[in-house]
């Protein structure tokens, strides 16, 4: 299995949905980094399940760093992390492991696997394997700080409601700190909150739309081909498990535009160049060009609703019908919010350490 990304910087996940514990390693990133336990833990409580827009099963997501951590500071060899998995109910997989859930892979993984997968909750594939990934990105999102660098992320759209984009970017980030669904306007906040619990009552789900920007980032960084700053980004943020889309800029609008409105005019500002829009999203080529880096992903629907499904038995070649049970997601376009900004860090730390060299975040200081 392949489940290590990153060259300068490596981040390896590990561990099954309802397995003892779930966990991280991360390795190649420079001594001297600050750990805040207090920040990866409140991340963390972005990810999880609270209310009625959300799962049942409730985890503590309680961490432990068993290694590369000393006196609160990064020793530059690899962090090990793992937390625990408490809430589990596994019995309510065990009827239906044999039945496809359509919009998972039980049966992809079956196929690769030869039935030797953990089923219990997705196993692997499971949404629950994106916690380490956001105690990595907050490590990831603190040691990006000391250089300036910020990520945000919030709902674009939800359904056929959508909210506001990015106005100040630094503004609009401390706001969405401290929310625990992330909309940036309050009226569309207050209707996709209601647009989920209906969908929950009808035992269904819904989707939405991701917008993340990051400042900071220094022009020049990326290569051109194959691991251009788009690539990069897309590889990481399409293996977070419900994204199934990934646009920079003005993505598929270009296809609306005449060039005269798609290309980004330059300017001098201040002995500084920028650009007048910023259809391309902060990069060109390739290769960050100073502007804030936009995107947006599309998460699917939570795969897991209370509806009768036609799928098949894969063990008895026929025919079925799957009435699942358990604890479910409505949506998970909002808990997905902190994973996108996750991944979004960890892949930017390796990519600025293999432009600078990994001793750029040394101690935050060179």
């Amino acid at each position: 299995m392949k489940n290590t990304i990153g060259q300068s910087v490596s981040v390896t996940l590990f561990g099954e949905s309802h397995g003892d514990a779930i966990g991280v390693v991360i390795d190649g990133l420079a001594p001297g980094i600050d750990i805040d336990n207090e920040f990866i833990s409140s991340q963390l409580e972005k990810r999880k399940g609270k209310n009625n827009l959300s799962t049942r099963r409730r985890e503590s997501d309680s961490f432990r760093i068993l290694s590369g951590v000393f006196e609160g500071k990064t020793t530059g060899t690899p962090i090990a992390v793992i937390i625990e998995n408490e809430d589990t109910k596994s019995k309510d997989y065990g009827k239906t492991k044999d039945l496809a859930r359509p919009g998972h892979a039980d049966y992809s993984a079956y196929c690769k696997y030869h039935g030797f997968q953990d089923y219990r909750g997705g196993g692997h594939f499971s949404g629950r394997i994106t916690a380490p990934l956001v105690v990595a990105g907050a490590i990831a999102l603190k040691a990006l700080e000391s250089k300036g660098i910020k990520i945000g992320t919030h709902v674009y759209s939800c359904a056929d409601i959508s909210d506001r984009s990015f106005e100040n970017f630094s503004e609009d980030f401390s706001l969405l700190d401290e929310l625990s669904v992330p909309v940036l306007d309050d009226e569309a906040r207050k209707l996709i909150e209601e647009k989920i619990e209906l969908i929950k009552c009808e035992g269904d789900s819904i989707g939405g739309i991701l917008e993340t920007a990051v400042i900071g980032v220094p022009s020049g960084v990326g290569e051109p081909w194959f691991d251009s700053v788009e690539s990069l980004l897309s590889h990481i943020l399409f293996s977070i498990p419900a994204v199934k889309g990934v646009e920079f800029g003005a993505g598929f609008n270009f296809s609306k535009m005449c060039g005269s409105a798609a290309n980004d005019s330059f300017r001098m500002v201040d002995g500084k160049v920028i650009s007048e829009t910023n259809n391309n999203g902060g990069i060109n080529g390739g290769i960050t060009n100073g502007m804030p880096i936009v995107f947006k992903c599309a998460v699917k629907p939570t795969p897991s609703i209370y509806k009768q499904q036609n799928t098949v038995d894969f063990i008895k070649n026929e025919n079925a019908v799957l009435q699942i049970k358990g604890r479910h997601d409505p949506a998970i376009v909002h808990r997905a919010a902190v994973v996108v900004s996750s991944v979004t860090a960890l892949c930017l730390i390796d990519m600025l350490s293999q432009r600078f060299g990994t001793d750029y975040f040394c101690g935050g200081k060179i």
